[in-house]
């Protein structure tokens, strides 16, 4: 990171952070409305939930990519640098395109936090600034549609500027209570406020009932054009292989068969089947089916770093960002139908708003050893007391290691994985987004071009 983007990006932190949200879509509009909404120039497909967003979107935007058209793709948290959020043709925006998109904001950002704090209120906050840029970005570029994941929640989320042709919800379960809700129905409803009676609405399977009732009524109040997974849409078959897995996928408008995909679990199966959807639903209104080749190529070479990421061999590592126990459940079944370790160490950091005693009680049934550490985030538990957690839902003190520094714990989870002559073990990290980066970062695994 140039000294330059440094600068800029500890002056977008100086701002709400990106957990605090300030359920306002007063600012985001301003700034768009001065800016001339450079995000009605180009279409866009919206993407809420509380697991799958980031890979929906980027599987999504591949296929649209194979498909001849110029995206924009806005996804969130970043794994290594801030300029990930933003990507033109699939690929981040260089520094320099980040700083100018920032700079084309920066005139603009000025009279609304003046407004706004005139007014008794906020200045705009981290993630809308951010999301303004990327709004900006896609209409300099030009794109021809911009695949838009939320930060927190839908109603109030800054993306909410766009008004889009494709909306997509993927399961939702208990995460960020504190402003959302804490019901699954109260976090359904603020999710739910990404649909709208123009918007293709298409809808992962929920886990909770309470969820899909939340949708169903939404969707029928506003009277939108609908596929709800194991309806109208589903996954039919897959068969678990080397690198991926071969589906067939029934979309709104053809069925495909034999397509792979090169992500690992059901879950990711899943999230195929809804970018499927959803391109359908843009490219041909839901009534052309998608070119099977183009489908082939698309999933077939679609990435997701740090879900459910392999990034070691020998002994194998593989990161996921589970940060949530929806996640975990999903991380310990994926590990469960891919891998045969005869000894399962974790490495696990997780951040102070999360509940850790329950992400840790999912993956104790997986692991026969733990290493509690932490990453350099301010938010992150330390890890003593994480340790200490472990302990008691581990209920063995002995399948419990403590290390702080991340290297140490690194080589520690590796040691124990190789241990006794194993050949076959492996290291599974967990716990959160700055976690599964900092992993990626010491074991060199390179950034994503």
């Amino acid at each position: 990171m140039s000294p330059e983007l440094r600068e800029v990006y500890a002056e977008l932190l100086q701002r709400a952070p990106e957990n605090r949200i300030e359920p306002d879509l007063s600012r985001i509009t301003r700034v768009m409305e001065l800016m001339g909404d450079p995000q009605q120039s180009y279409r866009s497909i919206r993407i809420a939930g509380t697991n799958g967003k980031t890979t929906t979107a980027r599987i999504l935007e591949r296929i649209l990519r194979e498909a001849g058209l110029r995206t924009g793709r806005t996804t969130s948290p970043h794994l290594h640098s801030p300029v990930e959020r933003i990507a033109i043709d699939g690929h981040p925006i260089d520094e320099e395109g980040f700083l100018q998109a920032y700079r084309d904001v920066e005139p603009f950002a000025a009279i609304v936090d003046a407004e706004s704090e005139a007014a008794g209120g906020v200045r705009l906050t981290y993630f809308e600034y951010l999301t303004a840029m990327a709004f900006q970005a896609f209409a300099s570029a030009p794109v021809d549609v911009a695949v838009v994941e939320t930060g927190l929640g839908g109603t109030w989320d800054a993306t909410g500027a766009v008004d889009p042709d494709v909306a997509v919800v993927t399961p939702i379960s208990l995460d960020h209570q504190d402003y959302l809700g804490d019901t699954i129905a109260q976090i359904a409803g603020e999710k739910a406020g990404i649909l709208t009676a123009r918007a293709t609405a298409i809808i992962a399977n929920q886990p909770y009932q309470d969820a899909g009732d939340v949708l169903r009524d939404r969707i029928a109040e506003l009277g939108a054009e609908a596929a709800i997974e194991d309806q109208q849409i589903g996954v039919l078959a897959r068969t678990p292989g080397v690198g991926g897995q071969m589906l067939s996928l029934q979309g709104i408008a053809g069925r495909y068969d034999e397509v792979f995909l090169s992500l690992l679990g059901e879950h990711q199966a899943r999230n195929a089947l809804l970018a499927v959807a959803a391109a359908e639903a843009l490219l041909g209104d839901g009534s052309t089916a998608l070119d099977g080749e183009l489908l082939h190529a698309a999933l077939s070479t679609s990435t997701s770093p740090g879900r459910s990421e392999v990034v070691r061999q020998a002994p194998t590592v593989l990161l996921d960002a589970a940060h949530n126990p929806a996640g975990a459940l999903t991380l310990v079944e994926t590990v469960r139908e891919n891998f045969r370790f005869t000894r399962t160490v974790g490495l696990v950091g997780i951040l102070e708003e999360k509940d850790a005693e329950e992400i840790l009680s999912v993956l104790e049934s997986l692991l026969d050893q733990v290493v509690i550490t932490q990453s350099s985030s301010p938010r992150a538990i330390p890890a003593d007391r994480l340790a200490d957690l472990a302990r008691d839902v581990f209920e063995d003190e002995d399948r419990v290691s403590e290390q702080a520094s991340l290297p140490d714990a690194i080589q520690i989870a590796v040691d124990l994985a190789e241990s006794e002559g194993d050949q076959f073990g492996g290291v599974v990290v967990a716990g959160s987004v700055t976690l599964a980066a900092e992993v990626r970062d010491l074991l060199g695994v390179p950034d994503e071009e």
